[in-house]
């Protein structure tokens, strides 16, 4: 999959940009705060139909103004195709694929497949579990429709069992039928999916331990495990177990969305003994690693944002890295850097045709 061209209208702080682009890599480089990570942000939209950083969509428009269009050409096999992402406040989102509009976002998912690796990817580590549980749906859903199915049918029975519990305490009544039948709907659609996380970490895990060995150098051993309360119980008889707490709680306190995903070093948490470029490279090795997943899975290489990446990793990591995206494994690639000094010399190990642009208060051009 390859990006040819971009054009932003009213995007963050571009009133107006038009892009075409290098098939192999393109570099945007420029001072903090000049809008370099909105132009990999804008590429993110056409392939999520959502911003990396911020999910209010009215909050990416340009301040003051009513709308915003970002718009990309792309290629696979040969195969030209065209999206459209327009937003305007107050009213739904609009998302076209060569003109034609998409009847549900979901429809969309993993047509472009693409991996971003952003210093906020730290969040990761330091929020709590529902970050790490978006992670893992985030990837299996770019390439399993069921999946993401049932977790969008999860969601909405969750939040139909909590209004119900909720509904059950301000009118100090319980219908243990009603209960049920949603219940029933989350051991539906919950189970496959606590399936589903299981067999993607048994794949997923060697591959996060591969790249992290590659960016260290085999500097400590590293694992991800998957903490569930489903691991040794089915979820009909954890929502029997926990019924009275959920009353008093008001709401669902078992099920996949209580599930999350512990970080490991030398056998420790991450968090709190993995000091600051370990941390990094643990995010970035995953973020490798869900690069190589998709890949896999649906047999087209994704789009690489590198987002500032480079900026306190020392030189072996970063040279590390370099050797890596320098393959034929990767495809188009995209990189921002603040320093043109470090970018010159990392561009040329990469040993890639490349395009550099200069981007500066929201306006981006090709460097002389």
């Amino acid at each position: 999959m390859i990006l040819n061209s971009l054009s932003l209208v009213n995007f963050k702080n571009y009133e107006e940009a038009l892009l075409e682009l290098n098939s192999n890599v393109n570099c945007f480089i420029g001072e903090n705060g000049q809008g370099k990570t909105n132009l990999l942000d804008a590429i993110y939209y056409l392939a999520f139909c959502k911003s990396f950083f911020n999910p209010i969509d009215s909050q990416n428009i340009k301040h003051d103004l009513s709308f915003f269009v970002v718009q990309g050409t792309f290629k696979r096999d040969k195969k030209e195709e065209k999206f459209f992402c327009g937003i305007k406040r107050g009213q739904k989102k609009q998302f076209k694929k060569n003109k034609k509009e998409y009847e549900k976002l979901s429809d969309h998912i993993g047509k472009i497949p693409l991996v971003m690796i952003s210093p906020a990817d730290s969040f990761l580590i330091t929020d709590g579990s529902e970050s790490r549980r978006k992670f893992i749906d985030g990837v299996i859903a770019q390439f399993d429709k069921t999946y993401l199915e049932n977790l969008l049918n999860y969601q909405r029975a969750l939040s139909q069992r909590n209004a119900l519990l909720k509904s059950f305490a301000e009118n100090r009544n319980f219908d243990a039928d009603t209960l049920e039948v949603w219940n029933d709907k989350l051991c539906k659609y919950g189970e496959p999916l606590h399936d589903e996380r299981h067999q993607f970490l048994k794949e997923f895990i060697p591959l996060f331990q591969k790249y992290y060995i590659q960016i260290t150098g085999n500097a400590e051993t590293v694992n991800l495990n998957y903490s569930s309360g489903m691991n040794d119980k089915k979820l009909s008889d954890l929502l029997q177990e926990f019924v009275g707490k959920d009353r008093a709680v008001r709401h669902t306190s078992q099920g996949i969305h209580k599930d999350d995903l512990t970080f490991e070093i030398d056998g420790y948490p991450l968090k709190k003994f993995g000091s600051q470029g370990q941390q990094k490279s643990f995010v970035i090795a995953l973020k490798f690693a869900q690069f190589e997943f998709i890949k896999l899975k649906k047999g087209t290489t994704p789009i690489l944002l590198l987002d500032d990446i480079f900026d306190k990793l020392d030189q072996k990591r970063v040279e590390a890295i370099i050797g890596m995206v320098s393959t034929d494994d990767f495809g188009q690639i995209f990189i921002t850097d603040t320093n043109m000094d470090r970018i010159k010399p990392i561009l040329k190990k990469i040993k890639k045709p490349f395009k550099l642009f200069d981007v500066e208060k929201g306006g981006v051009q090709i460097h002389e």
